[in-house]
């Protein structure tokens, strides 16, 4: 039996952010990073709650929210007693949001709603019951899954997304093509997740390479912000797999841009995985539903269509090769291997991959990467 649940309400489009108006008589504590807390988001963010709210700011995120982070927040939470908690920015303050809420909550600290308002196009972790804590002394990064991880309501408005930079806007991007397609060869996947990754990653084909280079089109963020959601929401039901399991530690050893770490490696965990028959047809069925290879083509035409379609893609945004991705720490590279192979098992997502990855496995396809 297979299970599928909405919890988040969304709300999406330009003028979303007029649901705030509900909150009145709340205190009100935005977490955010400290770009954001000194830009002209923040701003339209305060402007359009109440002028009756309270309103206080936790500021202490950083790429990657570390566990560090997350004491630090459960300690303000626990003097401030919000009302209501919103977590403002990219996937690194939504997830610090989600794990502060989630880890307060069963201390006895309740709030009324947990609101997520992404500023990236990427990690779908406004609608996920997953988020990202670092332990910086061991360089790991452990994805945490609970039902309760569910914000209560989601807002989408494009116009919170115009002025990422290209680079990031190619990253996350990259992040949203990978849960989507995680999701869609994960042996959790339904029908209903299948219909939510596949229009995502129709739309990433579509759209990303002009939300990188046409940033200000509010048409093209909207589309790339849905995706991002839509992605977010199959794989919060689905799962993810190997890809995720070992970018974690690219991120966690050599500090990598999340979605940055999962474009260098889908291609090569793509060939990886349609070495599983099943996972093949499900790539080459996702391959035609998105237009990349004939209706009649064969699996493997189909899976050829779509690594050239992703290298495709990737040159498009401008995503660098692994070398200079990663710079000074390439001669590091072989001596972390045994380390990123010991906590890619480890990993929670790698449970949900298609094909079976022992430790020779993920070896084998760290040492072929570079």
């Amino acid at each position: 039996m297979k299970t599928f649940s909405l919890q988040t309400r969304l709300y999406s489009g330009i003028g979303s952010l007029k649901v705030l108006n509900r909150f009145t008589h709340r205190h009100i504590w935005i977490i955010c990073d400290g770009f954001l807390a000194h830009s002209p988001l923040l701003e339209t963010l305060r402007g359009a709650l109440p002028a009756d709210n309270k309103i206080s700011i936790f500021t202490d995120i950083t790429p990657d929210p570390t566990i560090e982070t997350v004491v630090k927040g459960i300690a303000q939470m626990q003097s401030l007693r919000p009302d209501v908690v919103i977590g403002f920015g990219g996937g690194s303050a939504l997830d610090a949001a989600k794990a502060i809420v989630w880890f307060s909550r069963q201390f006895g600290i309740e709030i009324e709603t947990c609101v997520a308002i992404p500023t990236t196009s990427g990690t779908g972790s406004e609608v996920t019951s997953a988020c990202v804590i670092s332990d910086t002394q061991k360089g790991i990064k452990y994805p945490l899954f609970d039902k309760e991880l569910y914000p209560d309501m989601a807002i989408l408005d494009p116009s919170f997304v115009v002025s990422v930079p290209a680079n990031i806007t190619a990253n996350t991007g990259m992040d949203v093509l990978t849960h989507a397609l995680e999701a869609y060869v994960s042996p959790r996947a339904s029908d209903f997740t299948d219909a939510l990754a596949e229009k995502a990653a129709q739309i990433v084909f579509q759209y990303l390479p002009v939300a990188v280079t046409k940033g200000d089109c509010l048409a093209t963020r909207g589309k790339m912000h849905n995706a991002a959601t839509l992605a977010g929401m199959a794989f919060s039901q689905a799962g993810l797999g190997l890809n995720h399991a070992i970018a974690h530690q690219l991120g966690g050893q050599f500090h990598l841009p999340h979605g940055l770490a999962n474009a260098l490696l889908l291609n090569a965990v793509i060939r990886f995985n349609a070495g599983e028959l099943r996972a093949l047809k499900r790539y080459a069925r996702l391959a035609k539903a998105c237009h990349l290879c004939p209706d009649n083509a064969s699996d493997n035409a189909a899976l050829s269509a779509l690594i050239q379609r992703i290298e495709s893609l990737k040159k498009a945004c401008a995503i660098p090769s692994i070398h200079i991705a990663l710079k000074e720490n390439t001669m590091h590279w072989s001596q972390r291997i045994p380390v990123m192979v010991e906590a890619a098992l480890a990993d929670a997502t790698l449970k949900t991959n298609p094909r079976a990855a022992n430790a020779s496995a993920i070896c084998e396809l760290l040492e072929e990467l570079l």
